[in-house]
């Protein structure tokens, strides 16, 4: 089982690069993490570039958020609980000149943090006070972080276009450790041994988008959102090294074993009355067309790229936001009520078979700092989620978790022009 380490507790994250963070930001992770076609001058909405065209002129946008989950972790009889906690998001929005937003930021990319150990017997003929164990210990930490610089331009009367350029870094190690033992005490006999896995990662990312409003009624609008990740290989190579008790010592490296994959996105939004908010997303990334370092020959090429170890991974996300009456005097009124769901497929394969599918259910509040009729613009985002990871394998983990999330939205009214009379 797996204990928490660098935000993850999940022993998923020993494949691919990591599971994958969600990318949301304190406003949409109650929302189920939709964000394709939202698009508000008071909110900075990173997955789609192109709703930065539309920043108030007036305001500088500051959003931070922290989450912590609680998870119970279980297979075949056995269960485990674990604690972490994780800075999810800091992103800064302004608006530039007419009709150009800016942001910036940072945002967790994947995590990889774990620990579980396999206990077995060696052998069976051995007296009782002589049994001999073996004990395989599987560890790792690391994963990638993002920061990200963009920009949203609205070059036609409704049609609006951005780009966001990420530098993304951070490292990848796995640990197996090999131990052999006798009633609790070392057995040298046996040859232990410790394999290990280790790069330190850096790549770019580029993401574009796309976002046209339309006007169903006088009190409704209709945004159509889309968005596109360049997919590339990562120039970093990985290394495999295995060391004995014994003093042995051999290593292998891939050669750029790791890519990224092209990503589409779609959604859609939909505003009435500007009190109510329904967005729907759907998300395809291309993994199976990427590489990843395995076993090869053992002879001529025993640590290679290779394809076939991903899967294509889809997402469907579906939310609401609803504000009584944004305008009112009374605070409850003012009180932003959020919910949503995501439904996620794997990316990774387990032993052959397709890795965990992911439930997500979650629901939220924004909470103002003051009533908007006081001048108040700045919001207190907080949500809890549901998050159940299925394996397609009934024997493999079984994971549940509560996540926690708490963040300030900073808006206020930094670019005003004073006049004196």
């Amino acid at each position: 089982m797996s204990n928490a380490q660098n935000g993850s507790s999940s022993s998923y994250s020993r494949f691919g690069l990591g599971t994958m963070a969600e990318q949301s930001q304190t406003f949409n992770r109650a929302m189920g993490g939709v964000a394709y076609g939202l698009r508000t001058g008071s909110r900075v909405n990173m997955l789609n570039p192109a709703s930065y065209s539309c920043i108030d002129s007036l305001s500088f946008l500051f959003d931070v958020g922290m989450s912590g989950n609680f998870g119970r972790l279980s297979a075949n009889g056995a269960t485990e609980t674990s604690r972490n906690a994780t800075l999810t998001n800091i992103n800064a929005g302004f608006h530039v000149a007419k009709n150009l937003g800016m942001s910036f930021g940072f945002m967790p990319y994947s995590t990889i943090g774990y620990t579980f150990a396999n206990k077995s017997n060696v052998g069976s003929t051995y007296p009782a006070d002589q049994k001999i164990t073996r004990t395989d210990t599987y560890t790792g930490q690391g994963g990638i972080q993002q920061l990200y610089i963009g920009a949203g331009w609205k070059p036609f009367a409704d049609l609006s276009i951005g780009v966001n350029i990420s530098y993304l870094w951070g490292t990848y190690n796995h640990t197996v450790s090999q131990l052999y033992s006798t009633n609790g005490t070392t057995n040298t006999d046996f040859s232990s041994s410790t394999l290990i896995y280790d790069s330190d990662l850096s790549t770019y990312k580029l993401d574009f988008g796309v976002q046209y409003p339309i006007r169903i009624s006088k009190q409704d609008w209709l945004t159509v959102g889309a968005t596109y990740s360049y997919g590339h290989k990562l120039g970093s190579d990985v290394t495999r090294s295995h060391y004995t008790s014994q003093g042995d010592t051999t290593t292998y490296v891939a050669d750029k074993p790791f890519s990224m994959p092209h990503t589409i996105g779609v959604g859609l939004g939909w505003m009435h009355k500007n009190n109510l908010l329904i967005g729907v997303d759907y998300t395809l990334e291309k993994w199976a067309d990427c590489t990843a370092p395995s076993l090869g020959n053992e002879s001529s090429q025993p640590f290679v790229s290779q394809k076939g170890l991903y899967t294509d991974r889809t997402k469907i996300a579906a939310g609401a936001e609803y504000i009584p009456n944004p305008e009112s005097r009374n605070y409850m009124e003012t009180v932003k009520y959020r919910l949503g769901f995501n439904y996620a497929t794997p990316y990774t394969k387990v032993n052959g078979h397709d890795g965990p599918t992911e439930y997500r259910a979650t629901l939220g509040f924004g909470l103002p700092l003051q009533t908007r009729r006081l001048g108040g613009r700045s919001t207190i985002n907080i949500s809890a989620e549901w998050l159940h990871r299925k394996p397609s394998v009934s024997t493999l983990i079984k994971e549940n978790y509560i996540i926690l999330n708490v963040g300030l939205l900073f808006n206020e009214k930094w670019f005003m022009k004073w006049k004196i009379d």
